[in-house]
């Protein structure tokens, strides 16, 4: 079907393996909605792990990343409430790709030990399965192709691109230009979709969207199921 569609479905050797729980991977260009289905599964029962979230507690005021990122760049980048300055570090590493590096030097190891450390309390859960919402989680290289495998599924939320900058501008304070460079970022859209299990198009109303979620659970709890 057009709105829910499987791409080349294989029972992940992971659960031939005896592994406890199905691990799903969830991704989606800025503004696709990712973050509403990550919503709707998780009150279906899901564990939700989002590390967009945890990149956002570790940079809030008094984060794990703070000191280093202030000794990093200064008290420039730290904003008057102690957070992160998203926006000059924004336009700093856009134009600089080295900074960019040394940001995520900092941050990414920290993600990584959360992630890791929410996924170990939510096997104490028995949830049905565990969905690890990465935004860029083909462009890592830490997800994917990994041994032993961290992912069981790939499912991606898509949208134009027309789509993800309306949405986009609606709930943030960014321009257009501003949008364009972190889509420029991002895997591009075809390369997502190759990489899909599941492709949910988020191209409809937030109804149709939560019907389509729903559909995608189903799904996952007849592939744990087999």
């Amino acid at each position: 079907m057009d709105s829910f569609q499987t791409n080349h479905l294989k029972l992940p050797s992971a659960i031939d393996e005896g592994e406890p729980i199905l691990r799903v991977g969830l991704t989606g260009g800025i503004g696709s909605g990712k973050s509403e289905v990550a919503n709707f599964l998780g009150k279906l029962g899901a564990v939700i792990i989002d590390t967009d979230v945890i990149s956002h507690e570790i940079t809030a005021s008094s984060g794990l990343a703070i000191p280093a990122i202030r000794q990093q760049f200064g008290e420039q980048m730290i904003a008057p409430d102690g957070s992160l300055n998203r926006q000059k570090m924004r336009t700093l590493i856009f134009d600089n790709p080295s900074f960019k590096l040394a940001l995520e030097n900092i941050t990414h190891p920290l993600i990584r030990k959360i992630t890791e450390d929410q996924a170990s309390a939510a096997l104490q859960q028995n949830p049905p399965y565990i969905v690890f919402v990465v935004p860029l989680l083909l462009e890592s290289g830490q997800w994917l192709g990994q041994k032993p495998r961290k992912i069981d599924y790939v499912v991606v939320v898509d949208s134009s691109e027309d789509q993800q900058l309306s949405r986009v501008q609606s709930r943030s304070n960014l321009d257009l230009l501003s949008i364009q460079k972190i889509i420029a970022t991002q895997a591009k859209r075809e390369d997502r979709l190759a990489a899909a299990d599941y492709i949910i198009k988020n191209d409809g109303s937030l109804f149709e969207l939560e019907k389509k979620t729903a559909q995608l659970h189903e799904s996952l709890i007849h592939r744990k199921n087999l």
